[in-house]
């Protein structure tokens, strides 16, 4: 196959792949890499469903070329636990009941802990704005509001 020849981090293993030069990070991840976490919600960038951290920011991988993740480093769900260990976002989640269908829930759990990197301590208000780029159909909001406040307040240790 002819392609871009891609090297890049992923959760902070070195990956290469090769693409065709219009794919999509989403597809690259999932249909070259097996990297399933991140779902297709609606390949326009509005749903967050896969959301993965490029660099340190939080993107949409539908709206991201794979080509441009070349010499990046990227953190998906899968990520995230540490072998069995669930992080605390994801245990919290499961807790407080904050995911259904579980289309959405990688998306939230990636925009949370990069919103939880950025601000440990957040008020209830920039949680919401910090997920305003996340859309759930089944839960409403307020339970995983309630675990990301949760697991903040577990991971600074208060």
């Amino acid at each position: 196959m002819s392609g871009v020849h891609v090297t890049t981090t992923i959760n902070g293993d070195e990956v290469d792949f090769v693409c065709p030069a219009d794919e999509t990070l989403l597809d690259a991840l999932r249909n070259r890499l097996g990297l399933t976490g991140a779902k297709e919600g609606c390949g326009t960038g509005d749903c967050g469903a896969c959301s993965v951290i490029l660099d340190g920011r939080l993107v949409c991988s539908c709206l991201v070329l794979g080509a441009e993740a070349q010499g990046r480093k990227i953190e998906t769900i899968e990520g995230m636990a540490d072998g069995e260990k669930l992080h605390p976002l994801q245990r919290l989640f499961i807790s407080h009941a904050a995911l259904q269908c579980g289309i959405c829930t990688p998306g939230f759990l990636i925009a949370a802990k990069n919103l939880l990197e950025m601000n440990p301590d957040p008020t209830e208000e920039e949680i919401r704005f910090g997920l305003a780029g996340n859309l759930c159909r089944c839960t409403g909001y307020d339970k995983i509001v309630r675990a990301v406040q949760a697991a903040a307040k577990e991971m600074r240790g208060a």
